[in-house]
């Protein structure tokens, strides 16, 4: 039993403490001057008059992007002039204010320091309905006055429950959104994220999840492992997606 005990626990550890080493997170620092630049990746709408929808994340400020990444859903209509993004900032409770937050202007900027990845491009004449889906989806989140940096709620426990409402999304998040996997005190079923498979889940700290996109995977004290046998990847925690994929 001590012998798979201490394998689980440089299973779920060995990816942090290779993120903290490795440099793939800034670590230190003042968020006050960290960087919140768009780093390019993202169209200009003014090249782009079709609706467009982008999942991204990036890795959480400081200590937390060891562990952990932060992500967000950003919107375009028709020949809009911006994007509209919506994301579920924490320390908003602080101000008095729900967490969730909207902003106007790029969707591609920095998450203080550190840059974001896509998860989701979607592009085209359907894209404009599944906006008018996704922001119901959005209006109704039921988490807006509550925030827990672990298990949940928290801003990836934001971005997959409205994956889940919009399935034709196909988001896969990667197994660092820790918070993905809380869906709620009375709740201990759902689909996955993607809406290509299922999950169980008790208050995102024991579950599994299985799905065409996510493969298998494993949910322990909030930090998932698994793989995804059809992209020949592993899903590690802290590390995130290891594979040619």
């Amino acid at each position: 039993m001590l012998k798979f005990i201490s394998l689980l626990t440089i299973v779920l550890l060995a990816g942090p403490a290779a993120v903290a080493f490795g440099g793939r997170t800034t670590l230190g620092g003042d968020w006050r001057t960290a960087s919140r630049e768009p780093v390019g990746i993202a169209p200009d709408p003014a090249d782009t008059p079709e609706p467009v929808i982008q999942v991204y994340g990036a890795r959480a400020f400081n200590w937390r992007g060891v562990f952990a990444v932060h992500t967000w859903i950003s919107v375009k209509r028709r020949d809009a002039a911006a994007f509209t993004t919506y994301e579920v900032i924490g320390w908003r409770l602080r101000q008095g204010l729900d967490v969730l937050a909207t902003r106007q202007g790029p969707p591609d900027r920095q998450w203080f320091g550190n840059p974001p990845e896509i998860y989701v491009d979607l592009r085209g004449d359907r894209v404009e309905a599944l906006i008018d889906k996704l922001e119901a989806a959005i209006a109704a989140y039921p988490y807006k006055a509550q925030y827990r940096t672990w298990p949940g709620p928290n801003s990836n426990t934001f971005t997959a429950h409205i994956a889940r409402a919009v399935p034709e999304l196909g988001l896969d998040l990667p197994p660092t959104a820790i918070g993905k996997d809380y869906l709620g005190l009375g709740t201990f079923a759902a689909r996955s994220p993607s809406g290509t498979g299922f999950q169980v889940s008790l208050f995102g700290l024991l579950g599994v999840t299985i799905g065409i996109e996510e493969g298998i995977e494993f949910n322990l004290l909030g930090l998932a492992v698994g793989v995804d046998p059809l992209d020949l990847t592993l899903r590690l925690p802290g590390w995130g997606r290891l594979g040619p994929s």
